[in-house]
């Protein structure tokens, strides 16, 4: 282990607001994984399989790409939040979280290429849930890490750094899937896998999770049914921001139905989508990631709160002027203030999240909020995919327009809903 690597404080060392600052560098590390995982999800929900799923069915591919993600993210929901409790009271050589970080990437490449090389809708929508599956057994132990590790004073930074890589994964995956031809499409899948594994190895090589896990006095069997407990319904806070979450997140897979929108809503032809679609993607990972490590820092001096509903605003104003955007050029520009708001908003809300949950199993409470975010792409898709759909078969320009409009209520909601978290941050 490097000088640099992670060094928490032992777990008698009080909380979260006693431990000591780290190096940028560090808090780098711990983010980077997040460029691997949305990597992946960027270029398969963005592209790769509307294309698939498109040369299936045209006619109804809203509906069967709403179904697809419907069934894998069951599995997503499921495992995230067990084996993130199983985590916090594992014991092992190489600590609480590596582990399972381990297993479910080296898993993701497998399912990957199964999704690469399968043929039938039926054969791509298995490997996508046991994709899921192994996503999110890495997942839900990886996102304990800032709770864990992190000082009160440095969560808005971490947070930023975190919404970061969160965009520039997605414009990767966007990237990565969007070279060559559609016959390159296996080898471009494979590739997302190998971006993922390169970030877990840094990661894993680099960062010393150190502490003691908490001791466990229960079977597995006992901790993994508790990741649902009752108990859960007392945790107010954490509910109403799962449901913030669940909103806004799945409004930012409007970009899921980019292809769609540029060749039905604008007339363009598949390559010139294709195209579009990278340039559109571009600019809204660039907004984002230059709003997301501001953002951070910001609601750290005026409050979670406030800044997230600015975020709503922005974003809301951002994706209404996509619904009305009469050309490519203007839709691409009205990306912009929405990229700007999702950066602030991934950043802060992160912040808020590892503000308000128990801070004694992490990796369970994060999981859940998290959960969230795996429920969030396939219902959005589901209502959006509905409103393709029906108001496509009455005007087919129309129908990505209104799915878009959906993201906009779903924008709206989300900054309903948060009036509903208190954001005073939980030590104990």
């Amino acid at each position: 282990m490097t000088a640099e690597a992670l060094e928490p404080a032992q777990a008698d060392e009080g909380t979260a607001g006693d431990r000591r600052t780290l190096p940028f560098s560090q808090l780098l590390t711990l983010s980077i994984y997040w460029f691997g995982i949305l990597t992946i999800w960027g270029g398969l929900i963005g592209v790769i399989l509307p294309t698939r799923v498109s040369a299936i069915d045209p006619a109804n591919v809203g509906i069967l790409l709403a179904l697809m993600n419907g069934a894998a993210v069951v599995v997503a929901i499921a495992v995230q939040p067990t084996v993130g409790a199983i985590s916090d009271f594992t014991v092992s050589r190489w600590g609480r979280r590596k582990p399972y970080i381990v297993i479910g990437s080296v898993l993701d490449v497998v399912f990957l290429a199964g999704i690469a090389f399968s043929q039938g809708y039926l054969a791509i929508l298995v490997f996508l849930v046991l994709l899921q599956f192994s996503s999110n057994f890495a997942q839900g132990p990886f996102q304990g890490y800032v709770p864990d590790l992190v000082p009160a004073h440095q969560v808005g930074l971490a947070s930023g750094l975190m919404g970061m890589m969160l965009v520039l994964g997605q414009i990767a995956g966007v990237g990565i899937a969007t070279l060559g031809t559609p016959d390159a499409l296996p080898v471009a899948t494979l590739g997302l896998g190998v971006v993922e594994v390169t970030t877990m190895i840094v990661l894993v090589v680099r960062v010393d999770e150190g502490g003691l896990a908490p001791r466990r006095t229960r079977s597995w069997w006992q901790i993994a049914a508790s990741a649902w407990g009752a108990d859960i319904l007392r945790e107010r806070n954490v509910l109403w921001l799962l449901l913030v979450r669940l909103l806004f997140l799945g409004a930012v897979n409007v970009t899921a139905i980019g292809l769609l929108y540029f060749e039905r809503s604008h007339g363009q032809p598949t390559d010139g989508a294709d195209a579009t679609l990278f340039i559109a993607t571009l600019v809204v990972g660039l907004a984002t990631a230059a709003a997301a490590l501001p953002g951070g820092r910001v609601s750290d001096r005026f409050g979670r709160r406030p800044v997230i509903w600015a975020a709503c605003a922005v974003s809301a104003v951002g994706l209404a002027g996509v619904v009305v955007a009469p050309t490519p050029a203007l839709a691409i520009a009205a990306f912009v203030p929405f990229g700007l708001g999702t950066g602030i908003f991934l950043s802060v809300d992160w912040a808020l999240m590892t503000d308000v949950v128990p801070k004694a199993t992490t990796g369970r409470y994060m999981g859940i909020l998290n959960a969230g975010t795996a429920a969030a792409g396939p219902v959005f898709l589901l209502v959006a995919g509905l409103a393709l759909d029906r108001i496509g078969a009455i005007d087919f320009a129309a129908g990505p327009r209104a799915a878009v409009a959906v993201a906009v209520v779903f924008v709206i909601g989300a900054g309903l809903a948060l009036l509903r978290v208190d954001p005073t941050r939980r030590e104990s």
